[in-house]
């Protein structure tokens, strides 16, 4: 059954654990992305919903490229398309490799399935990367309004993913987009300036960035 409401983001606990349970439908993700939350199966699947209290931004005045990314950048190896392999980069989001000792993933195939319906329909997006033809890199997201999320990334070659997130940023600055939410900090999000702002804060930008 499609969720019509979720409890006040006030009730969510230290972790930012906020609901448990309902459904992946469409309507029930954008009700979610435009009310601050978003969902991460935790315990083998378990269907959870998060509006953590400190919510990881990066805003793209300052944005951070370092100076090896910047070299990649101008050797002109990899090169980027948007929206041209969707279900390729969720599917390798979902693998394990280069994810260091994690074992295991939040992007279930309901996860995958969900969000490819949110492709189909134009809400997320995908931003790809390739070497001599070969797909090695890429992350997607979902844009309501003037509000990204971006959701997760994957490399198979060193860089990729980080180019990728470069093709995402000049997207983003092309459409007036200022900001984007990176759900909480990542040593891959930091590298690009990412900060963690209040759930207030975050909520204030959110209502100024979806549409009225």
């Amino acid at each position: 059954m499609t969720i019509v409401a979720f409890p006040p983001l006030e009730a969510a606990d230290d972790d930012g654990l906020l609901a448990v349970g309902g459904d992946l439908a469409p309507e029930s993700l954008l009700l979610a992305y435009r009310s601050g939350i978003f969902p991460w199966p935790i315990n083998e699947g378990l269907l959870a919903w998060f509006a953590p209290p400190m919510r990881a931004v990066v805003f793209l005045e300052d944005l951070l490229i370092s100076r090896s990314l910047q070299r990649e950048l101008k050797r002109g190896r990899l090169t980027t398309k948007m929206n041209t392999a969707f279900h390729h980069v969720i599917s390798r989001c979902a693998e394990l490799t280069n994810r260091g000792e994690q074992d295991s993933t939040w992007i279930i195939p309901e996860m995958m399935e969900a969000y490819t319906t949110l492709f189909e329909m134009g809400v997320a997006h995908s931003f790809e990367t390739y070497f001599d033809g070969q797909l090695v890199g890429g992350i997607y997201g979902i844009r309501v309004g003037q509000f990204f999320a971006a959701e997760s990334s994957f490399y198979r070659r060193t860089n990729a993913s980080k180019v990728a997130m470069i093709a995402l940023t000049e997207f983003l600055k092309q459409q007036g987009i200022t900001w984007f939410d990176c759900q909480v900090i990542t040593p891959f999000s930091e590298s690009f300036g990412a900060v963690e702002i209040p759930r207030e804060r975050f909520m204030e930008l959110l209502a100024e960035a979806l549409p009225k």
